[in-house]
């Protein structure tokens, strides 16, 4: 399986740093939820990350969620 993440998906409260923030989107744990069920799913072949733009980022909390994401997507859990 392919995964593409778009992390303008992710509410800006947790994600600033994209190139469409919109409010309502995934909260930190129900992102890391969906990569957590990824990583269960055993079927995981490629990976990627999209749509951080470093410009409008806040002290790198948008890409710092992208590895701790890519990291659950690997199996890592965060509870």
């Amino acid at each position: 399986m392919h995964v593409s993440f778009d992390m303008d998906g992710i509410d800006p409260a947790e994600a600033p740093g994209v190139g469409t923030p919109v409010r309502g989107g995934l909260s930190y744990r129900e992102a890391h939820l969906a990569m957590e069920m990824v990583a269960s799913s055993g079927k995981l072949g490629s990976f990627e990350v999209t749509e951080i733009n470093p410009i409008f980022d806040q002290r790198n909390r948008t890409a710092e969620l992208a590895v701790e994401l890519i990291l659950s997507a690997l199996g890592k859990t965060i509870l």
